[in-house]
Order: C-alpha cells, then sequence, then structure tokens
C-alpha cells in the first residue's frame, strides 16, 4: 500500500472505532482480516495512524474545526508528525486509493493550525469530564500533563534478575540501541521511530531465554519500592497476567513466598507461561472458584507485604491505550473507586501486624488515588500511611529525587515528571 493508501485506511479503521466507540485494536484487527491484500508492515502503519490520531483527537478536532475522521487524521498529520500543508496536500490526490483532495477550508485550517487558544481540556487532549480531576492533581500544570500523556510511549523492558544482567542484555540488543532507565536499575528503554513503532523485543532470543520481560518503568518502579525482601511472604492481590508477579520474585531472588492472585481468574492464564520463563520458582498461583471465595485464606493475617495493584481508570496508560480515554465513563470511574475499597479491605486482612499494603494504580486521578487512601484510612482503624520519603529511602537505590513527586499519601510519577507512564504507589502499616 502507499502512503496515501494507509492514510484512507485510517480514516476508515477511525470511523468504525468512533462511530461504534468501539476499541481500536479490535477495528484495526477486523480491517486487517477483510484486506488480505494488506501486508504486516501496511497493518502496522496503520495502527500508528490511528493511535496517533486518537492521541490528538480534542485538540485536532478543535484546530480543524470538526471531529469527522479525515479532519482528526489531517490534524494529527499536521499537529504530531508536523508535516507542511503542501506534503499534506500530496497524499490527498484522491488518485489510486489516496484521500480526497484538500479543500479550502482545510487548507486554510491546516496553515492556521493551533489550538492554543481552546479551553485547558483540549489543549491536554483529555475528556472534558475529567479535566477537574486533572487540574486538582497538577494545578497549572495539568495541561502540559496531559499533553505528555498524548505523547508517543517508549518501549521499555525490565531484565530479569535471575537469569540476567542489564549490560548483558543490552549487549545482546545494542543492534536497537537501548538506553539505561532513568530509575529502575533493572530497566532498558527503546524509543519509537518516525512511524511510532519500536522494535520486536518478543521475538528476540532473550525473550524466550526469560532474560526480559516487557514493563513500563514506572511499573517496574513502583514494583521496587512497595519493599519486598527475600524470605517475605508476599501476596500480589491483583495479579492479572503477572507483570508485577516477576518482578517481585526477582526482587525476592526465589526466596520466600509469593502468592499471586486475581478475582478473574482467567487474567492469570498467561503467568503460568511467563512463570516457567523467568526461572521464578517461589509462586504460587490461588486461582478463586467462584466471586466471593477467597483463595487466600490461609494467608490471613500472615502476609509481610501486600500488593494491590488496583483496579482503575487506567488514565496512566493512556500513551499507550489512546482510545481508552476517550472510551471511560463517569459510571466507569464510580465502579473502579467501589473496587478500590473492596480490594483495599480485603488485603488489610491478609498483612500481618507489622507488615505494610503497597496500594498501586495507573492512575493519574486523586479520586482513585489519595482520596481512595483517605477513605481506607477513614474505616480501616491500626492501619497509618508510610511516608513516601520514607519508602525511598529504604529502597536499595537512591530515589530521593522521586521525593518532589510526592502527594498527601503516596507518589504520582507520570510521563512530564519521570518519563514513565503514570503510576500512584503508597504505603500503609498495620500497627502491630
Amino acid at each position: 500500500m502507499t502512503p496515501a493508501a494507509r492514510i484512507s485506511a485510517a480514516i476508515e479503521v477511525l470511523d468504525d472505532i468512533i462511530g461504534r466507540r468501539r476499541p481500536a485494536a479490535d477495528a484495526l484487527k477486523d480491517w486487517g482480516l477483510s484486506r488480505r491484500f494488506a501486508g504486516s508492515k501496511d497493518r502496522a502503519a496503520i495502527a500508528s495512524l490511528v493511535y496517533d490520531a486518537l492521541r490528538r483527537k480534542a485538540s485536532s478536532g478543535y484546530a480543524m474545526a470538526s471531529e469527522e475522521p479525515r479532519a482528526l487524521v489531517l490534524g494529527m498529520l499536521a499537529g504530531l508528525r508536523g508535516l507542511a500543508v503542501a506534503e499534506i496536500a500530496e497524499l490527498c490526490s484522491g488518485e489510486n486509493h489516496a484521500p480526497g483532495r484538500l479543500s479550502d477550508d482545510e487548507t486554510a485550517l491546516l496553515t492556521a493550525f493551533s489550538a492554543g487558544d481552546a479551553p485547558g481540556w483540549i489543549q491536554a487532549d483529555v475528556p472534558e469530564w475529567l479535566w477537574p480531576s486533572f487540574e486538582a492533581a497538577f494545578g497549572q500544570a495539568a495541561i502540559e500533563e496531559g499533553q505528555a500523556l498524548a505523547a508517543r510511549a517508549p518501549i521499555d523492558l525490565r531484565v530479569n534478575r535471575l537469569k540476567a544482567r542489564r549490560r548483558e542484555v543490552a549487549a545482546a540488543l545494542a543492534h536497537a540501541q537501548p538506553e539505561e532507565g532513568a530509575w529502575s536499575p533493572d530497566a532498558l528503554r527503546f524509543q519509537p521511530g518516525h512511524d511510532g513503532r519500536g522494535p520486536s523485543l518478543q521475538t528476540e532470543p532473550g525473550f524466550f531465554a526469560g532474560a526480559f520481560e516487557i514493563q513500563d518503568e514506572g511499573s517496574q518502579l513502583v514494583t521496587l519500592l512497595a519493599g519486598a525482601r527475600p524470605g517475605d511472604t508476599v501476596v500480589d492481590l491483583c495479579a492479572g497476567a503477572g507483570g508485577k508477579t516477576l518482578a517481585l520474585a526477582a526482587l525476592m531472588a526465589n526466596r520466600g513466598n509469593l502468592y499471586a492472585t486475581d478475582l478473574d481468574g482467567r487474567r492469570l492464564a498467561p503467568l503460568h507461561d511467563r512463570l516457567a520463563r523467568s526461572g521464578a520458582a517461589i509462586v504460587d498461583i490461588r486461582i478463586p472458584r467462584s466471586r466471593g471465595h477467597e483463595p487466600l485464606e490461609d494467608v490471613a493475617g500472615k502476609a509481610d507485604l501486600v500488593l494491590v495493584d488496583a483496579p482503575c481508570t487506567g488514565s496512566g496508560t493512556w500513551r499507550r491505550n489512546p482510545d481508552a480515554k476517550w472510551r471511560v465513563r463517569p459510571g466507569a470511574l464510580a465502579e473502579r473507586i467501589k473496587d478500590q475499597a473492596e480490594v483495599l479491605a480485603r488485603a488489610a486482612r491478609l498483612v500481618r501486624p507489622g507488615g505494610r499494603i503497597a496500594y498501586v494504580t495507573c492512575s493519574m486521578l486523586p479520586e482513585e488515588n489519595d482520596e481512595a487512601i483517605r477513605a481506607f484510612l477513614g474505616k480501616t482503624p491500626g492501619f497509618a500511611p508510610i511516608a513516601p520519603i520514607d519508602a525511598l529511602t529504604g529502597a536499595e537505590s537512591d530515589f530521593s529525587l522521586l521525593a518532589r513527586f510526592a502527594t498527601e499519601f503516596g507518589l504520582q510519577l507520570s510521563p512530564r515528571r519521570t518519563g514513565t507512564d503514570g503510576f500512584y504507589l503508597a504505603c500503609l502499616r498495620r500497627g502491630d
């Protein structure tokens, strides 16, 4: 496919996503299945165009005076990819499956392209109903925080300490130009190319050998700061596919007891193969038999650490899932807040006296972060927050610079602040 034909395809896919409120991945998959002529490079390029358009949906729509898929793609080409009007016009020839020619209005809007005088939520490319939460969290920096969330994300990997060292993995992947992570001692980072794509790390021999896993540096960092130590009894209460479980096993040097569970047992399915590849030998996967079943009853009151990777809106991952921010609704936030209260109450029953809970979200919203902790402390006697600076001081590396990002009860990471996805961490200690 030509570059122009790919743009036409992206407009078509975007129309399906917006018109039917579908996840982008589903729309792209269906498009590819019905267009067998499109090769893997074509599909990847089209996906990149679609996701880029969704990143800047509000600001492009404002600058182009339209939220039609064509306007959003044209605006993205100008605003994110930096194409000149003449370059965009050349791609829109109307010939050989290219988009139709630019109208006079489109040419004028692209020439004057700007959203600088738009309301804050538009400049930040954040849903309007969530804008008060962003302003509450970040104040005058809220627009810049939203814009950072609308940028492309790098690809990060976590070197598996049980099998490799960072310098060894970096040498093996030198052809992909890795950078050492700024925060995590186990992180390597790969920047996306001009088309938004990064290296295919999951086809590398080191991946199959278990030397590394794909994991955002922010996720690595909050797992490290949770404070698991060799010999501890640790619970990963919302383990899902097990990214943090694997990181915990490595931090514990395969010594101690590590339990992984999730209310939705189906989410744990990928963990079995990942464990076999990683060499982690201390993980006990507990699958609930039913919604109300507690598979960790025998661990109640015994855990040194309970990691709560709480269900949330996922606003901190919008760089990687830009379609998700336009699909989330107020009802979903209310439901996640309820889920967070329930999982914190469950964690409180599992942790031992003197032990601690590490509460983690991939959210930028105070309602899911500090406010969730405030609500928990208000109705759960015997627990107290651990000051963020104390959590940082006890870590294996010098993370004192992160103290700048302390909130009332925890730490808020973000693409703008730390170059990571948006993660929140608060640590709570149960009294003796």
